[in-house]
């Protein structure tokens, strides 16, 4: 069998920029939501409360933008930037998937079997983090997009909503209010949970990329930097 590699462009710019602005995006989320979950256990006063949950949102927003360009990218892009490359949910996958775990094809092009479902298992947590957090944003600092009209459902006069301001009671109906907070409790408890699950995943993702490292050795963690996986000189191998 041929063993000899060649190097074979594979992740995009677009693909490349999308995952380490989304490592690092997750990172500070993460660690700002420990504390934010944490605020009063460690003593954070009401302002610094509001503060961090501000720096949050402004991260949050980067981390949204950055998401939802790579789901278009997923519909309108090329090559292994398309959700056909990239998901779990092509005819033959479940094939695929066993002989992946058979150990029966060794290089894949893009992502292998397990890879795919663990890239849509992500993708489904950071969507939910995103829309819940948006809402979640609108409800608590009222911030763009929901913000403004979140505002003006709890607002006594109305020409002054835009003066609301987190955690006042100045010019805020109290029954409107807990209306409003009653509509967001699911969008909280999406939000925590989805928050466990990237917890719970992001470390099995790392040691997946180890372990696809050691079988595979086509340099896939430099790939995610330059773009270029090497594989074998064969026909074995998958997109």
């Amino acid at each position: 069998m041929n063993t000899k590699r060649e190097q074979v462009f594979v992740w995009s710019r677009k693909i490349r920029l999308f995952h380490w602005i989304n490592v690092i995006c997750i990172s500070l989320l993460i660690i700002l939501g420990v504390i934010i979950l944490n605020s009063k256990l460690i003593g954070v006063s009401i302002d610094g409360k509001v503060l961090l949950k501000t720096i949050h949102v402004l991260i949050g927003y980067v981390f949204a933008i950055n998401l939802i360009i790579r789901i278009t990218v997923g519909f309108i892009g090329t090559a292994h930037e398309r959700w056909s490359k990239t998901l779990p949910f092509y005819k033959g996958f479940k094939t695929a998937l066993v002989n992946f775990m058979q150990g029966k094809k060794a290089t894949y092009k893009g992502h292998n079997p397990a890879g795919k479902l663990m890239v849509f298992a992500l993708l489904f947590l950071m969507t939910v983090q995103m829309i819940s957090g948006l809402v979640i944003a609108g409800t608590d600092l009222y911030y763009p997009p929901l913000g403004q009209y979140f505002a003006q459902t709890i607002a006594i006069d109305k020409d002054k909503a835009n003066e609301i301001k987190p955690y006042s009671k100045e010019n805020v109906d109290e029954v409107a209010y807990k209306e409003m907070r009653d509509i967001r409790k699911p969008f909280i408890t999406a939000h925590v949970y989805a928050f466990y699950g990237l917890i719970f995943l992001i470390p099995l993702h790392i040691i997946g990329v180890i372990v696809a490292e050691r079988r595979e050795r086509s340099a896939l963690v430099s790939s995610m930097v330059n773009g270029y996986k090497y594989l074998p000189k064969t026909n074995d191998t998958d997109d």
